[in-house]
């Protein structure tokens, strides 16, 4: 009896167009994601600009209250007091839209999770949102009146009163705004990438001079150049590491949760 041709199956490599197509429908889905991103963020445009008038007052609150009234606030074009509130309901827009921008990041990168991690949807929205808007309260409530009670102070000491302009003020503030709000994201992502065994406390002790150094530099680069400024923005960040060391350290995966290491399989000899 003939002996049989017995050969391994072929295996079937991607064509550069498939690849290709692969790329292109991940950039679809990426496309589709920002999409409805700005659109949500058009939405909460709209809704912010109904309120455009107080939610200026409430921007301007905290340099009013440090200098008592005194600082004058001043339009130097014919329109800047319009484009002062579409920046001003851009912004508010970002923050009312910030549940829906999370989201859509969110079902942007679960195709790569497993099932299980895909569950922590409704956590990491509810929260990214609680942190995000956090950190612009603290921004406003506590860093505007600190970095404005110095900055107002050297005006006093040359014997200059201060006078603003609108847009210079909200350039300043909307930076500042958005820079703690996107800083305070940082216990969520330890959270988040603790629990999908990305890291761990040990590798985030290991790399404390490095993470150090790089809280400068992000401080350096997300406010305007001042040292107050990136000093005001680097001490919480500091504060923030500290605090996802401890998050990464009280929601470490436990020895069943990390998966089991995998060995390549031998074939077998028939």
């Amino acid at each position: 009896m003939p002996s049989e041709d017995i050969t391994p199956p072929a295996v079937i490599e991607a064509t550069p167009e498939q690849a290709r197509m692969s790329l292109i429908e991940h950039l679809q889905e990426l496309r589709t994601r920002l999409i409805r991103a700005f659109i949500a963020i058009g939405l909460g445009f709209i809704v912010a600009y109904l309120i455009a008038d107080p939610l200026f007052h409430m921007l301007t609150w905290p340099i009013r209250e440090v200098s008592g009234g005194k600082v004058l606030l001043i339009g130097t074009g014919v329109g800047e007091a319009f484009y002062t509130k579409i920046k001003v309901a851009l912004i508010a827009g970002l923050f009312i839209a910030s549940p829906a921008v999370f989201y859509e990041i969110w079902k942007f990168i679960a195709p790569g999770l497993y099932e299980t991690e895909r569950r922590m949807a409704k956590p990491f929205v509810l929260f990214a949102t609680l942190f995000f808007v956090l950190g612009g309260y603290f921004c406003w409530a506590v860093v505007f009146k600190v970095g404005y009670s110095f900055f107002l102070a050297q005006y006093a000491s040359i014997g200059v009163t201060p006078t603003i302009r609108i847009s210079e003020y909200l350039a300043f503030s909307s930076k500042l705004l958005l820079a703690f709000a996107l800083t305070f994201e940082m216990p969520i992502f330890a959270f988040f990438f603790t629990k999908l065994g990305m890291i761990d406390y040990k590798m985030m002790l290991g790399y404390w001079r490095y993470a150090i150094l790089a809280i400068f530099l992000v401080s350096a680069a997300l406010t305007p150049p001042d040292m107050i400024s990136q000093f005001l923005l680097a001490i919480p960040l500091l504060a923030l590491y500290a605090l996802s060391v401890g998050v990464a350290w009280m929601f470490q995966l436990k020895p069943e949760e990390k998966p089991a290491a995998t060995t390549p399989q031998q074939p077998e000899i028939v």
